[in-house]
């Protein structure tokens, strides 16, 4: 609930893959949420008004609580603003921004608008991530690989901004691993060096190598690859001075010295939704860059390799 129990009267600008399997059932399993309208320019829901710009459904629904953006990063900076100007409190789907600059700018903004920001990064929710970071707590880290390995055919199909400038290629699921290395590595991490793999024809990654550092010195390696067909691998292994932690299938499983612990069903969105109910009520805002910052890092000093094409239909590279 927010403030004095009132339910938050939500919007949801964009209403594609993410947001319709991941977003309107966690939104209906919030308890002081309510979907109030949608802005989209191609869908709509019956029974919700649904206008085709984030400023249209400003501009005829005044009564709305607070707005979640689930369009591409690229586009957001904008409807991020225009929101945050309306007086909205605001939720981003990761990646929060198409750049470091806009989400510090929108941390500015929403504060001197006195209303919530929240940059979510789901994979935090993963049922075992909480354990996962409590159980490595006070332990000597020693070395640490990441491995994130899948289908970019089936996760996003079609989706051809995800190739353009902003979309991050790779790093976008690759993100998610990294939101989850921050959340339960005790110290900071730091970028050593990277290897891009870019398709011919397009201007994101579909793969990379980052070696990273933790501030206390212990390696920690990540394989991206968004080529992987059949089952997909989304794993973090921590060795440490007592013992060695494995989250597994993007961090529903928790095995320690290979005995499993913990296995969840995936409740990540419902979870950020009642968090953003959390931070509306008691005024604050949660705006975490560090995820972004190391993909950053990793364009920085990354290393250029030029791969194959990419077709979203496999028959086309034939």
């Amino acid at each position: 609930m927010t403030e004095g129990g009132r339910t938050l009267k939500l919007a949801l600008v964009g209403l594609g893959k993410i947001a319709r399997d991941q977003h309107l059932p966690a939104i209906e399993a919030t308890p002081g949420a309510r979907l109030a309208a949608i802005a989209s320019r191609h869908a709509g829901l019956d029974g919700l008004p649904c206008y085709p710009t984030i400023d249209a459904l400003l501009a005829a629904e005044p009564g709305i609580d607070a707005v979640t953006l689930c369009t591409p990063p690229d586009r957001r900076f904008a409807q991020a603003l225009a929101a945050l100007d309306a007086g909205k409190h605001l939720m981003l789907e990761k990646p929060p921004g198409a750049t470091l600059a806009e989400v510090a700018a929108l941390g500015r903004r929403a504060a001197a608008a006195g209303v919530t920001l929240f940059a979510t990064w789901h994979s935090r929710e993963a049922a075992a991530v909480g354990p996962a970071r409590r159980w490595l707590a006070g332990r000597e880290i020693r070395s640490a690989r990441i491995t994130w390995k899948e289908d970019v055919r089936h996760w996003h199909p079609g989706q051809g901004w995800i190739w353009e400038p902003g979309g991050l290629g790779v790093f976008d699921p690759g993100i998610n691993a990294l939101s989850i290395a921050t959340a339960i590595l005790p110290d900071p991490l730091l970028v050593a060096r990277s290897a891009l793999h870019f398709p011919s024809n397009r201007a994101t990654p579909i793969a990379a190598e980052v070696d990273m550092v933790t501030a206390a010195g212990a390696p920690v390696a990540m394989e991206l690859d968004w080529r992987q067909t059949g089952p997909q691998t989304w794993d973090i292994s921590v060795e440490t001075d007592d013992g060695a932690l494995t989250l597994s299938k993007g961090g529903a499983v928790l095995t320690i010295d290979g005995a499993e612990q913990l296995a969840e069903p995936d409740e990540e969105y419902r979870r950020l939704y009642a968090r953003f109910v959390e931070l509306v009520a008691a005024g604050e805002s949660d705006v975490d860059m560090s995820p972004l910052m190391l993909v950053a890092d990793a364009f920085l000093v990354g290393r250029r390799h030029v791969v194959e094409p990419f077709f979203d239909a496999p028959e086309m590279a034939t």
